[in-house]
């Protein structure tokens, strides 16, 4: 369960120093959200985290005030979180150093802004999606516009690639085409069925955003679900990891043309889908997790489910470990998509992308929560390269490592559900609360305000919106036929980038 987090009230005009200060001691910048106020007012919360805590810090725009002192200058890693709070509420910051459109470009000075947690009906809105000027200037340079629609199955995404030929001095990103106003669709439901809303938030990663939103909904009411359900819970969010970092390598090996590896690695993860149906019935594992627990018990059984996983777990091993001694496509890998420690360390790097880098943090080991803390979790060891061949290694070794967990707590789940409850009651608490999970693509926080027994306000902050502002900064030496490796080794999902 997750424990409530630590509130702090500055004033908006001291907001970035505060925050700035805690960063100096050690703290990690971890997010910047704005909830619509009473009477037309913006509230400004900071997200940080400080060891195995987070802290909130508040502060209050009040009616008719559009601006606030920017933290980017101190705190570059809140620049998108910056641009995103301008697209959606129309507030400024001040002495931000470029404050392009991002998840909502509109047309007009004063649009209606979607400003969730109003919970008043917003205005239709018309995008604005002509083209951006030009960051790299000189003789001969050109930009490709790489998408929003592109061959094979990619979520849409515009990439502006800036090139003199084949080196890309810059890159930027375009997510807009993919927001669906998930933050304003979340405003006014009941507390208890904003779980179906987040399983959609970020399909691939379901799991992790039901377990977070529910986790934020059990420490509002001081609740634990019961044993075999945290176990459940693990099983499912673990499968789900191992298909995400399946995904990424099966996409390595297709634009490396390892077709031999590319055809039994996409075999394996069908086989992995199926599994996870057979367990409960959608192959994405909604509907498993609810308030207070689970939906119930796995359809295979136990010791079914413990023979499919140890059957596939020897088949990917197998698999990878032929692929990672083939030189051909290590080297496409090795030295590609550099981000190196002294850019992913300020930034906060999350989830494979830091670890790859050597950014140590996982919010099972930070923060454990559910049944991680009994089944005796350890997290990948960070590498120091910072390539896409590093981030694809701490992948394989998570691959390993999620094999093992569910493994175990399968093996513990028939003593632990004996009992035979698989739920617990959550009642309805007002308040503001926190709930977190490691996500595949890494630290996911869910920021839930409940009022009068409904949702006010649910801000999702995943590892793609954080990490994505990262992305540029790896193709720095790199050419165009890089593009596919390095996209690929981020493992970002555009839907929880665009919001």
């Amino acid at each position: 369960m997750t424990t409530a987090p630590r509130l702090l009230q500055v004033d908006a005009d001291e907001l970035a120093s505060a925050v700035a200060g805690l960063v100096a001691e050690g703290a990690r910048f971890a997010g910047l959200f704005a909830t619509a106020g009473d009477d037309g007012a913006t509230i400004l919360r900071a997200l940080v985290a400080h060891g195995g805590s987070l802290e909130l810090l508040a502060a209050q725009l009040p009616p008719g005030r559009r601006h606030y002192p920017s933290l980017t200058p101190s705190i570059p890693a809140a620049s998108w979180y910056e641009r995103e709070i301008h697209d959606l509420f129309g507030v400024v910051p001040v002495d931000h150093p470029r404050l392009d459109p991002l998840v909502l470009p509109l047309v007009g000075t004063e649009p209606p802004f979607p400003r969730p947690g109003s919970g008043a009906e917003g205005g239709r809105v018309t995008l604005d999606c002509s083209p951006l000027p030009a960051h790299v200037t000189g003789e001969g340079l050109f930009t490709i516009p790489y998408g929003p629609v592109r061959s094979g199955v990619f979520e849409a995404v515009e990439y502006l690639v800036e090139s003199y030929g084949e080196d890309i001095p810059h890159l930027r990103t375009r997510v807009h085409y993919k927001h669906r106003g998930i933050e304003r669709r979340f405003s006014s439901l009941p507390a208890g069925d904003g779980v179906l809303l987040a399983e959609r938030v970020e399909g691939t990663a379901s799991v992790a955003h039901a377990t977070a939103f529910c986790e934020a909904l059990e420490g509002l009411a001081g609740v634990e679900p019961p044993p075999g359900a945290g176990l459940v819970r693990v099983v499912h969010a673990e499968l789900e990891r191992i298909a995400c970092h399946l995904d990424s390598v099966i996409r390595h090996t297709e634009g490396a043309g390892q077709a031999v590896a590319y055809a039994r690695l996409t075999l394996h993860k069908e086989r992995l889908m199926r599994l996870r149906a057979q367990l409960c019935g959608h192959r994405f594992a909604r509907g498993v997790v609810v308030p207070g627990g689970v939906s119930g018990p796995p359809l295979l059984g136990a010791a079914g489910a413990l023979d499919g996983v140890e059957r596939l777990e020897a088949a990917v091993a197998k698999d990878t470990h032929a692929l990672m001694q083939t030189p051909s496509f290590l080297d496409r890998l090795r030295r590609t998509g550099l981000l190196p420690a002294e850019v992913a360390v300020p930034h906060g790097a999350l989830g494979p992308v830091g670890r790859g880098s050597g950014v140590a943090g996982d919010v099972r080991e930070a923060r454990p929560y559910g049944r991680y803390r009994q089944l005796g979790f350890r997290p990948a060891e960070t590498r120091a390269e910072g390539d896409a061949l590093a981030r694809q290694v701490v992948r394989l070794d998570e691959v390993a490592s999620s094999f093992r967990l569910v493994r175990a707590a399968l093996d513990e789940l028939p003593r632990a559900a004996a009992g035979g409850r698989w739920r617990e009651e959550v009642p309805v608490v007002d308040g503001i609360g926190l709930g977190s999970a490691e996500a595949p693509q890494g630290e996911l926080v869910y920021l839930v305000e409940v009022s009068a027994g409904r949702l006010r306000r649910v801000k999702p902050r995943t590892a793609s919106f954080h990490n994505l502002a990262l992305l540029p900064q790896a193709f720095r030496g790199d050419i165009l036929t890089d593009f596919v490796f390095i996209e690929a080794s981020f493992g970002l999902s555009m839907a929880g980038a665009a919001g």
